[in-house]
């Protein structure tokens, strides 16, 4: 999930706001939740996580990109109350993991400089802007591939070798958590552009397949390094996001179906492709947690879930608030916890919250397979 408008005023005009403070990003120590009663007993040592905006929390503050959340209203209700990178007003679903792994929030990866110390919980390399194809998202600027992300965690996972030796480092890899949520910018900042013709050199089914088998090569890479616990994630359904909504004109906030297909499709294949996985290396245990299932339940059930606004963003402008990107305060409702979706593409802490607790346990809805995480770690 990334930003973007094709109005070119108003990039100018977030040109300015992005890069005038490109190189003046804050690092602070990961907080624990302000709510101390909500930290657990450590579970696992780490969580690793890889991804895009739906979990990037700061990486892209340090990249001259277009897609950045350093500014308010980002991060208004995050527990510093002060806007970290998250693309969201609070916490993105690692966070609300991360609690229920006793661990505290993971830092980004930039953030750290290569310091092992700030590393001994986890690394996040997400990456706003980050596809499974290098290519993808290359309008935005500045983004880390998931290749490039992977790289960097076996840069970190070599360090931990050198500082614990290898023995203790093995097992230390082996017991942690590796989290992995990409795969929407190959589709809206790639695919659905028809950047460099990829249209027609794959139909959607085998774009679909391309992507999977990509992520499966990685989790292998992920293997050799002794990974054991991989959670997998799939796509929301983008069509029903805000800015696809006002860009196709829906009528009533009616999702865009051929969007939100190609996403149930990837899906699909995800999810037989982490079947098949789980065959080939029986050693380790690796799930697929289906975000469109789990998103979809919430937005056809949204009154008993006590979310009032379902199409139209907290923050943006524009018919459903999905013209422009979310760029003051004063762009933003006083209360997102009623809304689905945050800003153009991104949901709310509320959804994020409830997502996390599906990955967690299946709280309001049984969305990943084989196990769910608490199985996995159990």
């Amino acid at each position: 999930m990334a930003l973007k408008t094709s109005d070119a005023s108003f990039l100018i005009l977030i040109f300015f706001r992005i890069f005038s403070d490109v190189t003046t990003s804050s690092s602070s120590s990961p907080p624990f939740p302000s709510l101390l009663s909500e930290k657990q007993s450590e579970l696992v040592p780490a969580l690793f996580v890889i991804g895009d905006s739906s979990v990037d929390c700061g990486n892209n503050n340090f990249l001259g990109t277009f897609a950045r959340a350093d500014h308010l209203p980002y991060g208004r209700d995050f527990d510093t109350h002060q806007p970290t990178g998250r693309f969201c007003n609070g916490r993105i679903p690692v966070d609300f993991l991360a609690l229920r792994l006793g661990l505290p929030f993971v830092p980004s990866y930039l953030e750290q400089a290569g310091s092992i110390e700030g590393m001994i919980h986890g690394v996040n390399y997400a990456s706003a802007g980050a596809g499974i194809i290098f290519a993808s998202s290359t309008d935005l600027g500045q983004r880390i591939s998931m290749a490039q992300q992977i790289q960097q965690l076996t840069d970190t996972l070599q360090k931990f070798k050198l500082k614990m030796g290898e023995g203790a480092a093995l097992n230390f890899i082996a017991n942690s958590i590796f989290y992995i949520s990409i795969g929407t910018n190959d589709y809206l900042h790639y695919y659905l552009q028809n950047v460099s013709g990829v249209q027609s050199s794959f139909t959607p089914w085998n774009f679909n397949h391309l992507l999977a088998t990509t992520v499966k090569m990685e989790i292998k890479n992920l293997h050799t390094e002794n990974a054991r616990k991989v959670v997998v994630m799939g796509l929301a359904p983008m069509g029903c996001a805000p800015h696809y909504l006002w860009q196709h004109k829906s009528k009533n906030g009616e999702c865009i179906q051929d969007i939100n297909n190609m996403i149930r499709e990837f899906n699909f294949v995800m999810r037989y492709t982490i079947k098949q996985l789980n065959q080939e290396l029986p050693d380790a245990k690796i799930i697929f947690c289906d975000t469109y299932e789990g998103s979809m339940d919430i937005i056809d059930n949204h009154e008993r879930y006590g979310f009032r606004v379902t199409t139209e963003a907290c923050c943006g402008l524009g018919s459903y608030k999905g013209w422009i990107m979310c760029l003051s305060p004063e762009m933003a409702c006083p209360n997102a916890s009623a809304h689905i979706w945050w800003d153009q593409y991104h949901p709310t802490d509320a959804i994020n919250g409830m997502l996390a607790d599906n990955v967690w346990d299946g709280l309001y809805a049984s969305i990943c397979y084989p196990m769910n995480m608490k199985d996995m770690v159990s």
